[in-house]
């Protein structure tokens, strides 16, 4: 295995950065990343999305672009407020040879998260090859009670194209009552089928859910086939988890993820997703390693290390580091499969920090040489 790490500059001057840079490919070599700006005075203030495209399999990337078919607009109903695309992931879908790009719906008043409790839905949007424009952002239509599914997303979540081009998405939610004290409520994780002929996303079923008694539960889960099982990650408050199924739709109890000498993977508050190749599974992730608490919730820098698919365990002698810290926090990012051979970690480093002086501190993640660089690491097998 070989990584290769290329960085793209974005022009940081300090008052936003580029955020959930993640990046999709197709068989002839075109390529996007989507990312978008935050406000650095503020906590997961987004605005509309960034793309760069690529016609020669990523090697030269377009400059940073606004879409505007993805930019926030108003909420219907509520002319005060506005809703934006974020958490946002793109996937290339074989079966119809276009882009999806699926995420959440963030809505804003004067700038700031509505109160709770607020609805959340999984929002997506299409690409046309002839002419690499992007459809205007709608929301999944979900059939059941709204009240179940009152704030659910598939947001920052690995999806997965199975042979017959129907997608397995991956969700987490809450019901209306528990939104309402989100952070004493406990997200549930479940994995949909749903169906898409290349402009219409469809819901069609949707798996067990799973959940765990700890802070917030589960949350940004990702999904990924290997050997003809089913795995997905999951982030929660205090640790990452990890849960195997045959279906896609069904998993085993959530587990923690541990090193395979029994040791906790020191992963927490932060997203975990996957890569195989070489016949082998691998897990990307951030944790605490003794030398980074000076980054936000040790969110950098961003390892990789074979995963045991019998034991879910992580093995920890194949464990190295896929993209340096710098710096600042990595822990929002994607990972896509290319071919067999190849697969990308897509990720931008995001400028808000602890310390005495605020988030807004970006200069204290720049004395260590982050720049909001996006960078693309190439695992080759």
């Amino acid at each position: 295995m070989k990584i290769e790490l290329q960085r793209i500059a974005t022009g940081f001057q300090g008052e936003f950065c580029y955020t959930h840079a993640r990046g999709a490919a197709a068989p002839d070599g075109r390529a996007v990343i989507t990312t978008q700006p935050l406000r650095l005075t503020g906590s997961d203030i987004f605005y509309g999305m960034r793309e760069l495209a690529s016609s020669d399999g990523g090697r030269n990337w377009s400059p940073i672009r606004e879409v505007p078919e993805l930019a926030r607009r108003p909420f219907p109903g509520h002319p005060e407020w506005e809703i934006a695309m974020a958490d946002a992931t793109p996937f290339y879908h074989a079966a119809t040879g276009k882009f999806l790009l699926t995420g959440s719906s963030m809505i804003y008043c004067n700038d700031e998260f509505i109160p709770d409790p607020r609805p959340r839905h999984t929002v997506w949007s299409v690409m046309s090859p002839d002419d690499g424009t992007w459809s205007g952002y709608r929301p999944l239509m979900m059939p059941h009670d709204p009240e179940t599914f009152f704030n659910a997303a598939a947001a920052c979540s690995q999806i997965y194209e199975q042979q017959d081009g129907k997608l397995l998405i991956p969700i987490y939610f809450m019901t209306r009552a528990e939104a309402a004290t989100p952070w004493q409520s406990c997200y549930r994780a479940a994995v949909m089928r749903c169906g898409f002929d290349g402009n219409e996303l469809r819901f069609l079923e949707c798996g067990e859910p799973l959940s765990v008694p700890a802070p917030r539960g589960l949350c940004e889960p990702s999904i990924i086939r290997h050997n003809g099982r089913f795995y997905l990650t999951m982030r929660n408050d205090k640790t990452g988890y990890v849960a195997a199924g045959d279906d896609g739709l069904h998993y085993s109890s959530p587990v923690e993820w541990r090193f395979d000498d029994g040791e906790e993977l020191g992963n927490y508050n932060t997203q975990q997703h996957w890569i195989s190749g070489g016949g082998r599974l691998f897990l990307v992730y951030t944790r605490r390693a003794g030398n980074n608490g000076h980054v936000f919730r040790h969110r950098a820098p961003l390892f990789l290390a074979e995963v045991n698919p019998d034991t879910l365990r992580v093995i920890r002698s194949t464990e190295c580091i896929a993209v340096p810290e710098r710096g600042a926090r990595l822990g929002n990012f994607g990972c896509c499969r290319i071919d067999e051979g190849e697969s990308w970690i897509v990720v931008s480093e995001w400028m808000q920090c602890d310390g005495p002086l605020g988030p807004a501190n970006w200069e204290r993640c720049m004395s260590r040489g982050s720049d909001n660089s996006i960078f693309i690491a190439r695992i080759r097998f």
